[in-house]
């Protein structure tokens, strides 16, 4: 069985062979089939090794709901009849633990550990380029509208660069639970010369985002006018973003990890560009 894998690990495997997709587009695998090409001839000695799975995966820090799923399926027994028997549908990252904690001495088992090991690193290289596809974007449309919050500030009232200075860490203060910029960069670690917004996750540049968009929507739906009101307009929908964040059970910004600085994102896709327009010269 293991000479069907191919050197990618892909197309003739038996584990790419058994995966299913569910009516979301999401793939998964179930046991009794894992257990199958791992030739586990007793189910019951397989289960052995799904609890052990379940148990790494809880000691990774990873939700064991979000990767096991426990399912009761009817199999036929002839003559019409038929039995409910137990299975276990499982993500790829639960067949790697999984794999991780089968008999080591069947050779399948070593071929199904580089399987997974191989797919499960290229789905966190495709999530990595997600994730830095989205704050891309994020980053971008928060320039664009911190643009036209400058405008609608100034019509308020806010002039001089210093009351915009203000302005802006009234907007923080309320999104981040009272914290200043100057706040902001110590509680992530930052220097002085590197930006907020350039070292934000997809998430919370979100947030910053919405905070940016509805402050700007309300300075000018409102006719706001006036420094002091045009803070405290600010800080107020900061404090209304926040509390659909905590509403929603999600993690403060605050809480939030730095991110790889954004402008090392830019530079690393502008060489990919650079290099994709290279090749095409050359072919």
């Amino acid at each position: 069985m293991g000479s069907e894998i191919t050197k990618s690990g892909e197309h003739h495997s038996p584990f790419e062979r058994i995966r299913k997709i569910n009516e979301g587009g999401g793939e998964y695998w179930e046991s009794r089939d894992l257990a199958e090409v791992l030739e586990y001839t007793q189910y019951r000695n397989f289960e052995a090794v799904i609890e052990k799975a379940k148990l790494a995966c809880f000691n990774s820090g990873h939700r064991i709901e979000d990767h096991f799923a426990d399912v009761s399926k009817m199999v036929p027994l002839g003559g019409g009849a038929e039995r409910s028997i137990k299975a276990v549908l499982l993500s790829r990252y639960a067949c790697y633990l999984a794999i991780q904690n089968a008999d080591p001495k069947k050779e399948i088992v070593a071929h199904g550990q580089t399987y997974f090991a191989i797919q499960t690193r290229r789905q966190e290289l495709a999530d990595e380029n997600i994730e830095e596809d989205r704050r891309l974007l994020l980053r971008e449309e928060i320039r664009r509208h911190n643009a036209q919050l400058a405008g609608a500030a100034k019509n308020a009232g806010v002039v001089e660069p210093k009351d915009y200075g203000i302005f802006q860490n009234h907007g923080y203060m309320g999104l981040y639970g009272g914290l200043k910029q100057e706040d902001i960069h110590r509680r992530k670690g930052l220097k002085k010369s590197q930006k907020i917004l350039d070292h934000m996750g997809s998430t919370e540049l979100a947030a910053n985002l919405f905070r940016a968009t509805q402050t700007e929507e309300k300075l000018r739906r409102d006719k706001v006018k006036g420094k002091d009101s045009a803070n405290r307009t600010h800080r107020e929908v900061g404090a209304k973003v926040r509390q659909t964040i905590h509403e929603l059970g999600g993690t403060m910004p605050e809480e939030l990890p730095a991110a790889e600085s954004i402008k090392k994102i830019e530079t690393k896709r502008r060489k990919q560009i650079g290099k994709a327009g290279t090749s095409k010269k050359k072919g």
